[in-house]
C-alpha cells in the first residue's frame, strides 16, 4: 500500500503563476518536491487556500499528486500577512476533508509558519506526525525589517511552538539551521538540512544567441538578469544602483528584470515595480533597464541562458531557487552572502558572493566578469557541474523520503520484504541518476573514442585493452564482442586484444617481476605506432594502468581512458578521457559496460553498415 503524504502550503499553490508578491520559490519547492516524491511511489495531496471561486476542490495535477483547495476566508487573493485569522477554518476544513474521504495520511509536511500552525492542530486532533519547512523565519525578518514587518506579532511565538511540536524541522541551508538553534532553541537532533533543487529537464544550457533571438534581445549586448518576486527584500534597487556605477565606466550594459503582477510591465501597478521604475528614471538609466513582467515558467530558461550574469542580492534568503536555475543554464551568479545563497554559490568558482545592499561592490564584480570572458566561461562550466552534482530535485526528494521514513516507521526496522524492496528501488534510482548525468557529460568523448578506434582499425592498426578486477572482465567482454560480433553477425573479426586474457602471462609476470608493469610489458611487445590503447579503471589510480599509458606514449599509440571518480592519475596522461560522473564503483562499472556496448555499436556502424561500408576497409580487415 502506498504511503500518503499531506503537504500544507496555505498561500503558495504549485498552480499559481510565479513572480507576484506572494508567489515564488515556495510554490516551486512545494510542487517539485511533491512531484518527485510521487515518482518514488508516494501519493501526495497539497492543501492550499482557495483564492479564486472558480477553483474546484480537487485538482489532479500530475501522476500521484492532487491539489486540494481549502475554503478558509474569502475566495479571493488575500496578502499572506493577513491570513492568520483564517487558519482555524483551514484546520477544520482539512479535518472534515480527511474524515469525508477516509484518508489515512502517514505524515504531514507543512510549508511556512501558518501551515505549521495547522499541522500542530492536526497533530493534536488526529495524532498525525509532521515536518516543517519554514521557508523564512520571523525572528530574522524582524531583525532586518523592524516595524516595516507587516506579519502579526504572534508569528514568532507560533514559530517557537511549531519548533517544539514538529517531529522534524527542515533547514534549507546551514545558516537556516544556525538561526533555528539560536533564535528558536530548536533541538539540533531534530533538524535535517535539505536544500532546494532544480529540475535538469527544465533548466539546462542553451546557446546564448539562440536564447536572445527567441526573447528578441540584442545578441551583442552585455546583459545582467534579475528574476523573482517583485518585493523590496529581493534587492532589485541594489542592482539598479550598481548598473548606474558600471555605466559610468562606459561599459555597455543592460539589466533585464523578470517578475511582477502582470504579463504587461507597462500596466503593472505593483508598488515595488513602480518604485523601481522611478528609481531607474531618477538615475537616468530607464533606457538601460528592461522590465518584461511576469513570465510563464517554461520560458524562464531562455532568460537565464540569455544573460551573461544572474544577480540576486536580497538582505535575507533562506535558500533561493533562482541561483540554482541560473547555474543550471550555465549563467554565473553574483549573489548576496546570506542564507542559502552562500551555500549554493561557490565564491570565485560559480560566481561571486558579496555583501547585500552594497552597489559599489556589486558594480566592481559585474565589471570584472563582463571584462573577463575566460572567467565567465570557466564559471559557466563550474556552475553546470556543481548544481547537477548537488542540487537536482531527484537528490533532494531522496533526502526528504529518508527523513519521512524515519518518522513514519518510528526509527524501527522495516519488515525484511519492505527493506529489500526499498534497497531494490534505491538501486534502480541511483543507476538512473548516474546514467542521466553520464549522458549529459559523455556524449561527445564517447563519439570521439569510437571515431578514433574506427579509423585505426580501418588502417590495419589494432586495439589493446587493459583493466584490473571488474575492469579486466569488462575488457574481456569488449574484446569478445569486437573479435566476434556485437550486432552485425555477418562481419569479419576485428583485431582487438585484452591484455588481461592470457592468465599464464599475467600471473607469471606478476609473480616473477611484479604487477605494476604487467600491462606495459605487453604493450612494449605488441604495440605499434598508430595502435590504440583503451584503459578501463574505476579510479584511474592503478599503477599498472598509468605505466601502460606511459609506455603507449613511447610507442606513439593513442590512449583512451574509460574512468570514474574524477579520473585519477590516468586522466593526466591519456589523450582522451571518458570519466563517469560518479564516485561509486558499482555505478561506474555499470556505465562502463554500457559505454563499451555503445562503442561496439558505433564501430560496427562506422566500418560495416551498408550506408558507410568501405570496400577497402573490409578487404583490409579480411586480410588479417
Amino acid at each position: 500500500m502506498k504511503n500518503r503524504i499531506a503537504f500544507i502550503s496555505e498561500h503558495a499553490s504549485p498552480l499559481a503563476t510565479l513572480g507576484g508578491v506572494d508567489s515564488g520559490g515556495q510554490n516551486v519547492y512545494v510542487g517539485e518536491l511533491a512531484k518527485h516524491i510521487a515518482q518514488s511511489g508516494y501519493e501526495v495531496d497539497i492543501f492550499t487556500r482557495r483564492d479564486d471561486v472558480r477553483f474546484p476542490e480537487i485538482v489532479s495535477w500530475v501522476q500521484g499528486v492532487r491539489v486540494i483547495h481549502v475554503t478558509a476566508g474569502p475566495e479571493t487573493f488575500v496578502p499572506k500577512e493577513d491570513l492568520l485569522q483564517y487558519m482555524a477554518d483551514f484546520t477544520s476544513e482539512m479535518v472534515a476533508f480527511i474524515a469525508r474521504e477516509k484518508i489515512d495520511y502517514a505524515l504531514v509536511h507543512a510549508n511556512f509558519w501558518m501551515s505549521g500552525l495547522v499541522a500542530c492542530n492536526l497533530k493534536k486532533q488526529l495524532k498525525l506526525p509532521f515536518v516543517i519547512t519554514y521557508h523564512a523565519l520571523g525572528h530574522v525578518r524582524r531583525i532586518h525589517q523592524g516595524e516595516q514587518d507587516k506579519f502579526p506579532k504572534e508569528r514568532i511565538l507560533i514559530e517557537e511552538e511549531i519548533a517544539r511540536q514538529a517531529d522534524q524541522i527542515v533547514a534549507e541551508c546551514p545558516q537556516d539551521q544556525e538561526d533555528l538553534i539560536n533564535y528558536y532553541n530548536a533541538d539540533p537532533e531534530n533538524i535535517t538540512i535539505i536544500p532546494c533543487g532544480f529540475c535538469p529537464t527544465e533548466f539546462y544550457p542553451i546557446d546564448k544567441k539562440l536564447a536572445r533571438m527567441i526573447l528578441n534581445l540584442e545578441t551583442n549586448e552585455n546583459i545582467i538578469l534579475q528574476l523573482g518576486r517583485m518585493v523590496p527584500r529581493k534587492g532589485i534597487d541594489n542592482v539598479i544602483r550598481a548598473l548606474v556605477k558600471v555605466k559610468k565606466t562606459d561599459t555597455p550594459l543592460r539589466l533585464v528584470v523578470v517578475g511582477g503582477e502582470s504579463d504587461n510591465p507597462e500596466t503593472d501597478q505593483n508598488p515595488e515595480m513602480l518604485r523601481l521604475k522611478k528609481l531607474a528614471a531618477d538615475h537616468g538609466v530607464t533606457a538601460d533597464v528592461t522590465f518584461v513582467g511576469r513570465k510563464n515558467r517554461d520560458i524562464l530558461k531562455y532568460y537565464y541562458a540569455a544573460a551573461d550574469i544572474f544577480i540576486t542580492t536580497p538582505w535575507y534568503e533562506p535558500f533561493g531557487i533562482t541561483p540554482l536555475e541560473a547555474m543550471a543554464c550555465g549563467t554565473p551568479v553574483i549573489g548576496a552572502n546570506v542564507g542559502g545563497i552562500k551555500h549554493s554559490v561557490a565564491d570565485g568558482k560559480t560566481g561571486f558572493l558579496i555583501p547585500p545592499s552594497n552597489p559599489d561592490v556589486l558594480a566592481q564584480r559585474v565589471f570584472e566578469l563582463i571584462s573577463n570572458k575566460k572567467l565567465l566561461n570557466d564559471m559557466r562550466d563550474n556552475a553546470i557541474r556543481r548544481v547537477n552534482a548537488l542540487f537536482t530535485w531527484h537528490k533532494i526528494s531522496e533526502m526528504a523520503i529518508s527523513m519521512y521514513e524515519k518518522i513514519i516507521h518510528g526509527n524501527n526496522l522495516l519488515s525484511e520484504e519492505d527493506n529489500q524492496l526499498t534497497l531494490i528501488d534505491q538501486g534502480f534510482d541511483k543507476v538512473a541518476d548516474t546514467f542521466m548525468r553520464a549522458k549529459r557529460a559523455l556524449r561527445i568523448p564517447v563519439a570521439k573514442a569510437a571515431t578514433l578506434i574506427s579509423n585505426a582499425l580501418a588502417t590495419d592498426k589494432k586495439l589493446l585493452v587493459c583493466g584490473n578486477g571488474g575492469s579486466a572482465a569488462g575488457s574481456l567482454h569488449f574484446t569478445s564482442e569486437m573479435m566476434s560480433y556485437f550486432e552485425s553477425s555477418d562481419r569479419q573479426g576485428l583485431p582487438v586484444i585484452s591484455l588481461a586474457a592470457d592468465t599464464s602471462v599475467v600471473t607469471g609476470f606478476a609473480n616473477d617481476i611484479g604487477f605494476d608493469d604487467v600491462f606495459s610489458r605487453q604493450i612494449e611487445t605488441y604495440g605499434k605506432k598508430g595502435d590504440i590503447l583503451l584503459c578501463l579503471s574505476t579510479s584511474g589510480q592503478s599503477v599498472n594502468i598509468v605505466n601502460a599509458i606511459k609506455v603507449a606514449h613511447k610507442k606513439q599509440m593513442t590512449c583512451i581512458a574509460l574512468l570514474g571518480k574524477g579520473g585519477g592519475d590516468a586522466a593526466t596522461y591519456a589523450h582522451l578521457n571518458i570519466i563517469v560522473p560518479s564516485n561509486n564503483q558499482q555505478r561506474i562499472q555499470e556505465v562502463h559496460l554500457h559505454l563499451l556496448h555503445t562503442i561496439s555499436r558505433l564501430v560496427e556502424n562506422n566500418l560495416f553498415s551498408r550506408k558507410t561500408k568501405n570496400v577497402t576497409v573490409k578487404k583490409s580487415v579480411a586480410a588479417k
